[in-house]
């Protein structure tokens, strides 16, 4: 069967035109369609979405926001901005979206700006607990710019400490809180951090980019009613385009808009608001929520069926779409579970644990997701083949043995096609 009806009629233009990356296009559908995909952060989009990405709203400059656009020609443009922030806001019960950002950093950045200023403190999630970049590492703007305070997780149980987090709240006094993570397995409680913010008289920001997906599909809270402003990502479970959103309390929404537009981007990509807006239609679809408590089902099996093989899930398993593993029992550290799982056809993360003993760059860990396995239509019982797939690539270094792992591994993905012509 051939892959190239996939892409369409415009394919073999491409494929005369410049057939090395048409060449390079194949090879990244085979990938996708062949090795299993356990990013946490990756998903696979619905052929709607790619083909509102590849439209001629492409080449729409349009600088502003709807009705008030710097440039002329954005009445068809200005339609599908609408349609994405209409559908955002009935979606999760928002007051105000702004659609715009580029991407889920983008969007941070916006947060940073509409509510604080260079110096401010700010509290969030330590990066070794699960935090994100953009959440004060002092590698990135956030870290630089800001007095990031960070909080974590208790060793004990490894889930958030919100007595620590009510401390240093009162002890810092921050101008904003931030909560969500890239790697924290565990719901947050909202109520919580709700009440500790207005006790210090703290923005409620929650980044949640790795969650929103489930929140949209109401198979977990939703942050929603509880923040002053919530960020995140489209293209990890909700499936849509790669890009960012903001939703906001209406009391925000100046700010926030002032924040992207001019504040940290100049015009939006119009072909990937329509795939946003496509994306979150198709995330009002009873089947999308059957599909998030899927996700959720499936991670926790996933996690079961790697601690049946001896290793330890993160704070007792998983309540969301990803899971991390502590991988110590093995005696193989994150980095070459990482590099061993790759030559066996299986693409996950390594990924720091709590007080990780390794460096971040070896790490104790890996991360493994459910989101795109389960648009697949992966299952339960899958998850536990797929667990014993990365049981054996992390125990052995032989090129055989792993070549061996990696056929299974296609066998069973064969039966679960993507993008099928």
């Amino acid at each position: 069967m051939s892959d190239t009806p996939f892409y369409g009629p415009d394919f073999d233009l491409l494929s005369k035109q410049d057939p090395d990356i048409a060449e390079i296009l194949l090879s990244e559908l085979h990938r996708q369609q062949s090795d299993l995909q356990l990013i946490a952060s990756e998903n696979f989009t619905s052929r709607a979405v790619l083909a509102a990405l590849g439209s001629t709203l492409s080449n729409k400059y349009a600088e502003g926001y709807a009705g008030k656009r710097y440039y002329g020609g954005c009445e068809e443009v200005d339609k599908a901005e609408i349609l994405a922030i209409d559908r955002a806001k009935s979606l999760f019960g928002a007051e105000h979206a702004n659609v715009q950002p580029h991407s889920g950093a983008s969007a941070n950045i916006a947060v940073y700006a509409a509510f604080t200023k260079p110096g401010d403190t700010v509290l969030a999630m330590s990066l070794p607990h699960g935090g994100h970049l953009t959440h004060g590492s002092k590698v990135n703007f956030s870290g630089k710019w800001f007095n990031v305070v960070s909080y974590g997780v208790r060793q004990s149980d490894e889930l958030i400490d919100y007595d620590e987090l009510r401390d240093l709240a009162i002890a810092n006094k921050p101008k904003m809180i931030c909560s969500g993570a890239t790697a924290y397995p565990s719901l947050i409680d909202f109520e919580k951090v709700r009440a500790i913010c207005d006790e210090v008289g703290a923005i409620m920001w929650v980044d949640a980019a790795h969650f929103i997906g489930l929140v949209a599909g109401k198979a977990i809270p939703s942050p929603v009613p509880y923040a002053d402003v919530v960020s995140f990502t489209t293209h990890k479970v909700l499936r849509g385009p790669r890009g960012g959103m903001i939703l906001s309390k209406a009391a925000h929404a100046a700010a926030i808009d002032k924040a992207v537009f001019p504040g940290m981007q100049g015009g939006p990509i119009m072909s990937a608001v329509a795939g946003k807006a496509v994306a979150l239609k198709e995330c009002a679809q009873p089947s999308y929520q059957k599909y998030a408590l899927d996700v959720i089902s499936n991670c926790q099996e996933l996690a079961k069926g790697l601690e049946n093989e001896g290793m330890r899930a993160v704070s007792g398993g998983t309540q969301t779409h990803l899971a991390l593993i502590d991988i110590r029992s093995t005696n193989v550290n994150g980095k070459v579970a990482d590099q061993r799982c790759g030559l066996a056809g299986i693409v996950l993360n390594k990924n720091a644990i709590p007080f990780d003993p390794e460096s971040p760059a070896v790490t104790s860990g890996i991360r493994v997701g459910s989101a795109a396995t389960t648009t697949q239509g992966l299952g339960k019982a899958e998850m536990h083949v797929i667990a014993s797939f990365i049981a054996r690539a992390i125990a052995t270094e032989a090129e055989g043995e792993l070549s061996q792992i990696k056929k299974e591994v296609h066998a069973l993905t064969s039966r679960f096609p993507i993008y099928a012509a």
